[in-house]
């Protein structure tokens, strides 16, 4: 197959999620053809499974610019730009519209099993990079399917692939004989069905993040409606000025007010935290469930357990592309240094685009949630930047791929993540990395961010 017939061939795009429909949008903007394969029923699929839960991003911080261009011309209102939507308002009143919009350009019940280069194993040289890319798929009917493509952007992110609770990075032993006692979602306390399996328990949430924040928050209103209803927050480090995020300091407000939540649900007796916990087992007694750790410790008898331990990329169909990946974080080389936990625990990180998302294997792109691989803190409008980005350089204009044009936020938490074994109590200073706020931008001519490579 000759390149110009390989020009002529599609971008597939992985998932129809706000990531993958903006890449798109900005495809079409730039009169190449996208085709976007969603393994789900609907837009957002995925985003709809936390439908209840509040993002800490307003209206105006979540809607990509090429979208909104597609979207006017529908009659379509853009939403109050400084208010928060529901992950549910977020699938619904823009993501399914923006689908609608690509039409036939977004397959749903498509999923993907595998991508190669047509005729070439992950071994094979010869000719490699002068091959489009076949696309495997299943229907949800069963039926199989090869696709082929010019350039292939993997927009279908990590939700599917929860972590588990053990603290080395497997299950702990007994977490899947006790599966029916774990979610590894927050819970929708507004059904009445998962309301009750809450009321008057005591809950472990496992996790350090905004997402066990949310869990705490919501079990900590629970309890101030039903006596005997308790969360005991399982930290893996000990206290710190930077437990709760950014507070204050974070220039996203509604995730340090989500933090700040959580820390007035354990000052509140709501919550107790167990520091320095490294789950180990978990195991049954009688109706109950015993948390062990590493250490031998034992906590008292819960009920339910929430594991809110971050998530991380299924890169099983990826297994015939030459792709390079940072050992730990299992994020693009490039990008890896700029997102390492280990390092960072600001909110944000350098706009970033095509060259710190390429791979040895040309024309193949991890974007969004799924390009940070294990690494937390991730936001839209940083997934809107790559995609710009990437979409221009698959065009050609290598000028536009380079230009930074996006500002992002700084969450106020800057210090690291700090050391593995962090004692009890620890006064951990929040300076660092972080310089002077800035201002959130999306557009042309953004300036770069003061504080470079947080």
């Amino acid at each position: 197959m000759n390149a110009l017939t390989t020009d002529q061939l599609p971008v597939v795009v992985i998932g129809a999620g706000p990531i993958g429909l903006a890449a798109a949008s900005h495809l079409v903007e730039r009169g190449i053809e996208p085709l976007v394969l969603e393994a789900g029923p609907a837009a957002g699929s995925a985003v709809r499974e936390w439908s209840h839960v509040r993002l800490f991003s307003t209206w105006g911080e979540l809607i990509d610019p090429a979208a909104e261009k597609l979207l006017a011309p529908t009659g379509w209102v853009r939403p109050d730009a400084t208010t928060y939507p529901t992950g549910g308002d977020w699938a619904e009143r823009y993501l399914q519209p923006l689908a609608d919009v690509l039409g036939d350009k977004v397959r749903y019940g498509a999923t993907v099993t595998g991508v190669a280069r047509a005729g070439r194993d992950r071994i094979v040289d010869s000719g490699r990079d002068e091959q489009p890319f076949t696309v495997h798929i299943q229907s949800s009917d069963g039926a199989e399917e090869r696709i082929t493509a010019r350039a292939v952007i993997d927009a279908s992110g990590t939700w599917s692939v929860p972590s588990p609770m053990g603290a080395d990075g497997l299950p702990a032993l007994g977490e899947k004989k006790t599966a029916d006692r774990i979610t590894y979602r927050v819970p929708n306390l507004s059904d009445p069905a998962i309301r009750a399996r809450y009321t008057g328990k005591r809950t472990a949430v496992v996790g350090s993040g905004a997402s066990a924040f949310t869990a705490l928050a919501l079990l900590a209103d629970l309890a101030e409606e039903n006596d005997g209803t308790h969360a005991v927050w399982i930290l893996r480090r000990g206290i710190s000025d930077n437990t709760y995020g950014g507070g204050e300091g974070d220039q996203l407000p509604a995730r340090g007010a989500l933090g700040l939540r959580a820390k007035a649900a354990v000052e509140a007796g709501h919550a107790s935290a167990v520091t320095g916990f490294r789950s180990h087992a978990l195991e049954r007694d009688g109706d109950q469930l015993v948390l062990v750790a590493e250490d031998g410790r034992r906590l008292d008898p819960v009920d339910e357990v929430i594991v809110l331990t971050g998530f991380r990329p299924d890169l099983s169909f990826l297994s015939e592309l030459r792709l390079g990946l940072d050992e730990r974080l299992q994020a693009p080389t490039a990008l890896a240094p700029l997102i390492d936990p280990n390092v960072h625990s600001c909110g944000t990180v350098y706009p970033h685009g095509v060259n710190e998302l390429s791979h040895p294997e040309q024309g193949v792109y991890l974007v969004g949630m799924k390009s940070y691989g294990r690494a937390p803190t991730f936001l839209a409008m940083t997934g809107y930047e790559q995609v710009r980005s990437i979409t221009a350089s698959i065009a050609g204009d290598q000028e536009a791929a380079e230009r930074v044009e996006l500002t992002l936020p700084e969450t106020g938490v800057c210090g690291g993540a700090g050391l593995f074994d962090e004692p009890k109590n620890t006064e951990q200073s929040g300076g660092g990395c972080c310089a002077a706020p800035t201002t959130l931008q999306i557009g042309v001519g953004a300036p770069a961010p003061t504080s470079g490579g947080c």
